[in-house]
């Protein structure tokens, strides 16, 4: 990679995307195989900063970077220095002289990945930051994608949830329309930002439209702490008219793939039966997403191929 941070996929070329996919589908070959011993990052340090809970994205980058021999250290906010008044450069700065090499940040607010970029020597991966990015969730999921196809040129993904909110949406659809995918999304008016479209993305009227052929369905939680501010009526009148249930699927290409972020809210964003379905690839989702930070961490700091 040419860049010494991951931040996002808005401004990350087309090959450099590719690139990544490329090294998670061998590390994801190799996970499968049980082979978690590498030594590609063995004499390296990874912090984990997280501002905001996470268990999947948390986790999968701390297995990530111990499979490859690195050190790992998670710092949260509510333990932290931050506690005490402590800014973000400061924090920065302060895990700098530490010598770490990679820091991976989860925060609220959004650009704080990228101001931290500009104080530290170390790499930063951008782990979510507000309503803005999410890169290694989209970049995990156009891995699923592609082991499925074969490619991401020419599929058509359709997108259902808490668009507005949604970091997740936004990097897929940055990235997915790089590779060449077609990206249609649906949701209440009030969960729709402005200007998406301008960025490449089909609003669709319906969610048969946007559905209509699609290679991919793909639900997004609806985040509750969010409900208090009446963007829809209740969950129950949510899930019957903008969720994903068995009915809706038969508008999508037969055998077309079920796929959520997580953690999926059951019932509402997608059917129990959809879920648990032959054509769900949730649970395949989080394997993905370990592979791809190791090509992530592999790309960033040393570039060294190992498969």
């Amino acid at each position: 990679m040419k860049e010494k941070d991951l931040l996002g996929l808005l401004e990350l070329p087309a090959e450099e995307i590719d690139e990544l996919l490329t090294l998670g589908m061998k590390m994801k070959e190799r996970l499968r195989r049980g082979d978690k011993s590498l030594t590609t990052l063995a004499g390296k340090s990874v912090v984990t900063l997280f501002y905001e809970n996470s268990t999947r994205t948390r986790t999968s980058f701390e297995l990530a970077a111990k499979f490859m021999g690195a050190q790992v250290v998670n710092i949260s906010a509510s333990s932290s220095s931050v506690q005490k008044g402590e800014t973000l450069v400061d924090t920065g700065k302060t895990l700098d002289a530490m010598k770490n090499d990679v820091i991976v940040i989860r925060h609220p607010m959004g650009g704080a990945p990228h101001l931290l970029a500009k104080t530290v020597k170390a790499h930063v991966v951008n782990a979510g930051d507000g309503m803005n990015e999410h890169p290694s969730q989209a970049l995990l999921d156009m891995l699923t994608m592609r082991e499925n196809f074969g490619k991401i040129e020419g599929l058509k993904v359709a997108i259902l949830g808490d668009i507005r909110h949604s970091r997740v949406a936004k990097s897929n659809l940055f990235g997915l329309k790089k590779l060449g995918a077609e990206v249609s999304m649906y949701a209440p008016k009030t969960l729709i930002p402005e200007g998406l479209d301008k960025m490449g993305a089909k609003i669709c009227s319906s969610r048969e439209e946007a559905v209509e052929g699609a290679d991919v369905v793909m639900g997004l939680r609806i985040q509750l702490e969010r409900q208090k501010g009446g963007n829809f009526p209740s969950l129950g009148e949510y899930a019957k008219y903008y969720g994903a249930n068995e009915e809706l699927m038969k508008y999508a290409k037969k055998g077309a793939l079920v796929m959520h972020p997580g953690p999926v809210n059951r019932g509402v964003e997608l059917t129990c039966g959809l879920i648990d379905g032959e054509t769900s690839r949730i649970e395949d989702q989080v394997l993905s997403g370990v592979a791809v930070r190791m090509a992530i961490l592999t790309l960033l700091t040393e570039e060294k191929r190992v498969c």
